[in-house]
């Protein structure tokens, strides 16, 4: 019924694994992919020579030489498998007529052992790096339909196996299993690609270092949406003319709770802007009771331009108090984004935005930021510019990766129409999505922002859990702008 596939490994831990899975009635064969051949390897087991497990190359001889109904396929690294865990896979698999099922796992470091679920695969889980766990087990008829359908996997060097899945989920289920049907080392943890060089880390899809991976995962994800109707051609609307009057040009946003050590840098960088034209600053206290609220009123007490506001509502996150800033009579024509714990490095940021914004017929504009430490000394990865944007595909590649950049300039009038969403992760982005599928989005390159990483971040020591939930929700933002997209290029249906 099954091939099992791993990559090489030495010692005992490996000749154990061999042997653990020959005994499984349900597995007729093992492939070790080893890069060097020559591996003395005991009966029922070959070595399949490849350049990399998630290469065109290597997908492609496997389909061709697997003869059995499935292929599990491991993750590299030290995975140990539940003993039950083929048999449940396939039980599955059998039930759900699904292209393909993985499962959650746990991980293990020194004595701790953590569960580590994995999240259910949606139309929207298109990023690269979706976690699929350290097993998953293959439907070889479904992925050679679809293959048949689509195409064949190209030969490129790293998306092989991000090319196969997103055919695969074309018109077959992903099936998430929500049972840990395996043990690995935490270095291991990283998903069915194998692809830790180029995938792995918080700001990977923008080292320079990594351009050729990602160019490759652009290449496949834009194929990916054109085959679901998607995709969108660089034919942007152009940027309505407001007839609403505004106080004044721009207004600088900055949502705050409980940020007593860094607000005011913030904010001072964001009053030492020198523009042509009259702007304020909106900040938007969240009830802090750290006393974040008595340095902001003194701050505005002092001075004129800055706008203390304290919502009514104590159930704001992050884009309601967007919101507050933006639908309030005192933003200007164009709203900025600064956060509580960022800065604007120059006196020149704010005009470079709202110029930008002037000149470009553009509804969004968005900047470069240089990440730094608590005390504004750049750390690595330093820049970070998205250059992978452009005009011809950006919008398009934006629902592969899981951000667009910073600082982020809006339309006012665009803005208000569209609102962001109240939650306290992913909101910025969501809006991004959204003015994207119809208006052309801005860019400057070098950096105008500072962005610092401290363990006051909102993304920073997450759980498993809360890392889950917030790349759920990335994934539900992608999948209904998916699904809007295909609306918008008369593809009916929901399903991709």
């Amino acid at each position: 019924m099954i091939t099992a596939v791993i990559p090489r490994r030495t010692g005992p831990r490996n000749e154990g694994l061999l042997k653990e899975l020959l005994r499984d009635p349900l597995i007729r064969k093992v492939i070790v992919l080893d890069a060097d051949g020559g591996y003395p390897l005991p009966p029922r087991c070959e070595a399949l020579a490849c350049d990399d497990p998630a290469s065109g190359r290597t997908w492609n001889a496997l389909l061709a030489g697997v003869a059995t109904r499935y292929l599990l396929y491991f993750s590299p690294g030290d995975v140990r498998p539940d003993p039950r865990a083929p048999g449940r896979l396939f039980a599955a698999a059998e039930a759900t007529g699904a292209g393909m099922v993985y499962a959650d796992y746990a991980e293990i470091r020194g004595e701790t052992l953590r569960e580590h679920p994995v999240n259910d695969y949606q139309q929207g889980s298109i990023r690269d790096g979706f976690d699929f766990g350290p097993l998953v087990l293959i439907s070889k008829a479904a992925a050679r339909r679809a293959l048949r359908k689509y195409g064949e996997i190209p030969s490129c060097r790293w998306a092989g196996w991000y090319d196969l899945r997103l055919k695969l989920s074309t018109d077959r289920e992903l099936f998430h299993l929500p049972e840990h049907l395996s043990v690995v080392a935490e270095a291991a943890a990283a998903g069915a690609d194998g692809t830790t060089k180029g995938g792995g880390g918080h700001f990977a899809y923008v080292d320079p270092r990594n351009r050729a991976f990602q160019e490759e995962m652009e290449e496949k994800a834009t194929a990916h949406l054109k085959r679901i109707g998607a995709w969108l051609a660089p034919v942007f609307r152009d940027v309505p003319r407001s007839n609403h009057p505004f106080p004044l040009e721009a207004s600088v946003v900055i949502p705050v709770r409980n940020r007593v050590r860094t607000v005011a840098d913030a904010v001072k960088s964001a009053l030492a802007q020198r523009t042509d034209f009259p702007f304020n600053v909106l900040v938007v206290d969240n009830h802090s009771t750290d006393g974040t609220t008595t340095i902001l009123a003194d701050l505005a007490g002092r001075h004129p331009a800055l706008k203390h506001l304290i919502p009514e509502r104590r159930d704001l996150s992050i884009g309601g108090c967007w919101n507050e800033a933006v639908f309030s009579e005192a933003c200007g024509r164009y709203a900025v984004q600064l956060d509580s714990d960022d800065l604007y490095p120059g006196e020149d940021v704010l005009q470079r935005l709202v110029d930008a914004l002037r000149r470009g017929n553009c509804a969004l504009v968005v900047g470069s930021y240089t990440i730094v430490d608590s005390n504004l000394q750049e750390i690595p990865p330093g820049l970070i510019d998205h250059r992978e944007w452009t005009d011809a595909n950006g919008r398009n590649n934006a629902l592969r990766i899981n951000g667009l950049g910073a600082p982020r300039a809006f339309d006012t009038t665009i803005l208000r129409g569209i609102g962001f969403p109240n939650v306290g992760y992913g909101e910025d982005y969501a809006v991004a999505l959204r003015l994207s599928r119809e208006y052309r989005m801005g860019r400057i390159y070098d950096s105008i922002y500072l962005c610092r990483r401290w363990e006051g971040n909102t993304d920073a020591a997450l759980s498993v859990e809360q890392a889950n939930r917030h790349d759920a929700y990335k994934d539900r933002l992608r999948t209904i702008e998916i699904r809007a997209r295909r609306r918008l290029n008369g593809v009916r249906g929901w399903r991709s």
